[in-house]
């Protein structure tokens, strides 16, 4: 199975739990084209929400949830399920659980069985509906994948120049920073730009004041359309560079033995960089984990490595997964399911 949303860094790689504004997405290992994706067309307070959903695999169950703005949905209150049936694009409506009444925000997540997941969050209040017959949101002719971005260099407290790959075209981009760890969600606005034909662009961005100082800063961009990438970087004015690497570290899951073991695949590692592996509970991303082992990357690339499960985590349905280099420049995380499967 496949996770991850990656963030990417050329210099400092870090995995992006990349997106879409209001469209979280996820790469699985099915039949899907291009990433399932959801956005919100209409609210009825502490009532509903509608959606409307794309790109979703043909053949899977996912079950919905909702949960307080901020978590995900993670472990949220179970609303409802999208059927095969209802196609791979589709619009649906959930009731708002009670335990969620008042909440100004409210997240809202979709996954299958087989790792396909997507989530959002909307404002709470009654909305005015999309007219009749527009698609919401349109699918971009030609455009696929989701956008990226890198960080290419940082001037102390004044500016931060991150490279952006694979733009939709013409869509304007509202561009944030914020607290480490925020995602930027609610940061504060530092400048917009156009996507003019998409693609790839590099921009320079000046830091806030109110985040002079900080160690580490979050940087966001977003567009209405719903598409949307971040990243962070270390507030100094050098970033450590593995010559010739460019991309970004992920991994998948090859084996797992219940209780015991999980195989792990990768792809995309930098080279000659000592990981310290972690476990740690489903939804944690493994931040704070369990030490399991550390490893060297020698030659990068990929690779097959076996982690023992720590006894703590034995009896979870579901385990995160994590590596992280030195200085914690480069990390992937994943996760699994704990029974014995290939």
């Amino acid at each position: 199975m496949k996770m991850k949303f990656y963030k990417i860094f050329p210099k400092m790689v870090v995995p992006v739990i990349l997106a879409v504004l209001l469209v979280a997405l996820v790469i699985g290992p099915g039949n899907a084209s291009g990433v399932p994706m959801i956005s919100i067309t209409t609210v009825v307070t502490d009532t509903s929400v509608t959606i409307y959903g794309y790109n979703f695999p043909a053949d899977q169950t996912f079950t919905v949830r909702m949960g307080p703005y901020g978590t995900y949905a993670l472990g949220g209150t179970v609303v409802g399920t999208k059927e095969p049936s209802s196609g791979t694009s589709f619009t649906a409506t959930y009731n708002i659980p009670s335990s969620l009444a008042g909440a100004n925000r409210i997240a809202i997540r979709m996954d299958s069985p087989q790792g396909y997941y997507s989530f959002n969050w909307f404002y709470n209040n009654t909305t005015t509906p999309a007219p009749t017959g527009t698609a919401v949101p349109p699918i971009i002719p030609g455009y696929s994948g989701y956008p990226t971005m890198s960080i290419s260099s940082v001037v102390k407290n004044v500016s931060v120049t991150v490279v952006a790959y694979n733009l939709p075209p013409s869509q304007t981009f509202t561009v944030r920073m914020g607290d480490y760890g925020t995602y930027e969600l609610g940061g504060s606005v530092v400048d917009t730009f156009d996507s003019g034909a998409g693609g790839t662009l590099t921009k320079t961005f000046t830091i806030p004041a109110a985040l002079a100082d900080y160690t580490r800063i979050a940087i966001r961009m977003d567009c209405p359309a719903g598409y949307y990438a971040y990243n962070w970087f270390w507030n100094n004015a050098s970033s450590p560079v593995v010559p010739g690497y460019v991309g970004i570290p992920t991994f998948t899951i090859q084996s797992v033995v219940k209780d015991s073991s999980v195989t792990i695949y990768t792809t995309n590692f930098p080279a000659d960089q000592t990981f310290t592996v972690r476990m740690g509970a489903y939804g944690t991303l493994a931040l704070g984990g369990i030490v399991v082992d550390t490893i060297d990357s020698g030659s990068g690339g990929s690779f097959s490595k076996t982690f023992t499960i720590p006894a703590a985590l034995a009896g979870s349905t579901k385990i995160a997964i994590r590596l992280d280099s030195d200085g914690g420049y480069f990390y992937a995380y994943n996760w699994f399911w704990n029974n014995t499967t290939n």
